[in-house]
Parts: C-alpha cells; sequence; structure tokens
C-alpha cells in the first residue's frame, strides 16, 4: 500500500490562534513541504483573498512537485475564487452530521445532496479534478455518509475525506468505519483528516490507513485548530514501525525542516 501525505499546514495549520502568515512565508513553507516530499499542499481558501489568494497564485508559479490543492465551502462564489488560481485539485467540504445542519446552517440533507451536486458539477465542467471532505463526519448518521458517496461516485469524484472535524474519533471505529466504505466503494480513494482533541490524531489516522485510507492530512508539528491535527513526523515514524508504509520519507530532514518551518511560524511548539 502507498500512503500519501496531504499537508495542509497553510490551511488547517494556520487556523491555530496566533499564527498569521505573510504571502512570502507561506511561499516559503510551500518550497520546504516540497524538499521533504509532500505528495499535496493544501494551499489555503481562496475565498478569502487577499494575501491568502495571491499566495496560492504564487505557489502554483513554483512549478513545485508536489500537487496544490485549494479548500472551498461547498459555496459557488468560494469555487470560483479557487478556479481563478488553477489549482491541481479543487477540495470542497460538506456538511455531513446533523447537528451542523441543523445548528450551524439551519439546513436538511436534501440541501446538502442538491447543493453537492452543483458544486461538483460546476468544477468538473471547468476541467478541473474536485474531492470532497464530509466534514463533521465522525458526529455523522452513517448512512448518509454513504449517501453522499454514492451521489458524489456517481459525478465522477474520485476521492473523499473522512473528516473529524472536533476530535471525537477512536482508533477502532475509524478503522471500521473506513473499512465499510472501501467495501462498497472500491473505487473511491479514502482520505483520513484528523483532530487531536483527544489525543489520538496520529492513532486514528494509523487506524484509517488500517481500514484502507491511502490519503493522509497531516501539518508540521501538529499545529491546527484548537489542540492541532496530525503530526507529520509522528505519523510518518508510526507508519514506517506500525504498517511499513511511508518509507519514502527521511526522517532526519522531516526533522531539521520541521524546526525551520516552526521558526517561520513563530517558534510555536508541536502540540500533539
Amino acid at each position: 500500500m502507498i500512503v500519501k501525505i496531504v499537508d495542509t499546514t497553510l490551511r488547517d495549520g494556520e487556523q491555530r490562534a496566533g499564527i498569521v502568515l505573510r504571502q512570502s512565508e507561506k511561499v516559503q513553507i510551500a518550497k520546504m513541504l516540497d524538499y521533504i516530499g509532500i505528495h499535496q499542499i493544501e494551499a489555503g481558501i481562496p475565498a478569502m483573498g487577499g494575501e491568502e489568494k495571491n499566495s496560492i497564485y504564487e505557489i502554483m508559479a513554483l512549478g513545485l512537485n508536489s500537487r496544490i490543492s485549494t479548500w472551498n465551502r461547498m459555496n459557488i462564489n468560494d469555487l470560483k475564487d479557487s478556479i481563478d488560481c488553477n489549482p491541481h485539485s479543487i477540495h470542497i467540504s460538506i456538511p455531513s452530521s446533523d447537528i451542523q445542519l441543523e445548528h450551524k446552517l439551519g439546513k436538511d440533507r436534501d440541501w446538502v445532496i442538491e447543493n453537492m451536486r452543483k458544486c461538483i458539477s460546476f468544477v468538473r465542467d471547468k476541467g478541473f479534478e474536485v474531492s470532497i471532505g464530509l466534514e463533521d463526519a465522525s458526529r455523522a448518521d452513517f448512512d448518509f455518509i454513504l449517501r453522499i458517496i454514492r451521489e458524489a461516485d456517481i459525478l465522477g469524484v474520485r476521492r473523499v475525506r473522512y473528516a473529524d472535524t472536533v476530535g471525537i474519533l477512536y482508533r477502532y471505529k475509524i478503522c471500521e468505519e473506513i473499512d465499510k466504505i472501501k467495501r462498497q466503494f472500491k473505487d473511491i480513494e479514502l482520505e483520513i483528516h484528523a483532530h487531536n482533541d483527544l489525543g489520538m490524531a496520529v492513532s486514528n489516522s494509523i487506524g484509517a490507513v488500517r481500514g484502507g485510507a491511502t490519503y493522509v492530512d497531516c501539518t508540521i508539528g501538529g499545529i491546527g485548530e484548537r489542540a492541532g491535527n496530525c503530526d507529520f513526523l509522528k505519523f510518518v515514524s508510526s507508519a514506517k514501525d506500525i504498517l511499513g508504509v511511508c518509507k519514502k520519507y527521511n526522517l532526519k530532514k522531516i526533522v531539521k525542516t520541521q524546526k525551520s518551518i516552526l521558526k517561520i511560524i513563530g517558534n510555536v511548539q508541536a502540540v500533539s
């Protein structure tokens, strides 16, 4: 099995309180992530405009080996901003839990499906690769998760991210759910996005890979909102020993690069 790392330091990592990166710093970090062999860099949220959008333009112009993706709400205007940046891949976050739908959006499940169809079709019609994220999947009804994936599959989406948005997962559950999804959708590649609220982001990411996930979201030093995200260095170290994957990554190279990136960010300490 080949496990591919999606680094979201420049998107989710920057959401940690106290971190504000300038355009030049984001570009510098992207170069460093490319240097250590990151498969995909989630470069930011173009809909934020200003330096955020300009930094993605500049990162795309570098011609890095790493693939560049953008993060978007399920919103056509967001997607227009992403298309402007011409990334390799456009990611759409799909609200998945009834808690989110009722209390955050005031919408129902049919609204999700209808708008997801519009957004996926809009991006694919423009010729872009699109992935979707099951936002708050760890609190969602599993049958509804399957319904979302089924609709996305019909529309040609080939990768789905399972997001533990509030960090409540445990390894057995994510392994089981990823396995169930994979059995039903053999042509869909699965991605895990774990938060570290209970200190188990690395463990849950390992569990997801055991279940069949082939993409793992990480950040440098585990930085991210609240308690942080899956720590790239710790995940790679664990994955090498436990799963026998991620062998291409040089740990000494990662340690050195991590120190340099965290220095740019502001000497923040790893949180996972």
